[in-house]
């Protein structure tokens, strides 16, 4: 077992971790699992989640926000990109089936931005381009014939 001190040195040391950052559990996980105890780092996680400083459902959103502002993403780069970040699989499928609507808007209007950059491509080029790159058929159709 240990202290209250322990914990309080180890709720410190992870609030310092991600008031740089937001951070995802998993991160902060990967970060202390050789520094902090077991037992330590789970009740110390807990803690923090509790209190709202883990939360990995908003650490999603805030990321799809600046996806959506700044880059030009498939929804299975979105994922994959979150999913990389150790998020589990189960909280990501609900914001995503939750803000389905919202993403898929998103990827036409992504898919359009990237078939305006590449303009100079045939369309053939182009849809390849997007279909590697992840998106929906209905995406590319919707980008390319609009």
């Amino acid at each position: 077992m240990y202290s209250i001190e322990e914990l309080d040195a180890a709720k410190t040391k992870v609030l310092k971790y991600i008031s740089f950052k937001k951070r995802t559990e998993n991160e902060v996980r990967l970060k202390f699992n050789k520094i902090i105890e077991d037992d330590l780092l789970n009740d110390t996680i807990e803690e923090l989640k509790e209190n709202g400083y883990i939360d990995d459902y908003k650490y999603i959103k805030r990321a799809v926000n600046e996806f959506m502002a700044l880059k030009n993403l498939s929804i299975k780069e979105v994922k994959y990109k979150l999913l990389s970040k150790g998020i589990n699989k189960n909280i990501l499928d609900d914001y995503f089936s939750e803000n389905i609507d919202m993403l898929k808007n998103y990827e036409v209007q992504s898919a359009k931005n990237i078939a305006n950059k590449k303009s100079n491509l045939e369309k053939e080029e182009i849809i390849n381009y997007l279909r590697k790159k992840g998106y929906e058929f209905e995406s590319i159709n919707e980008a390319i014939n609009d």
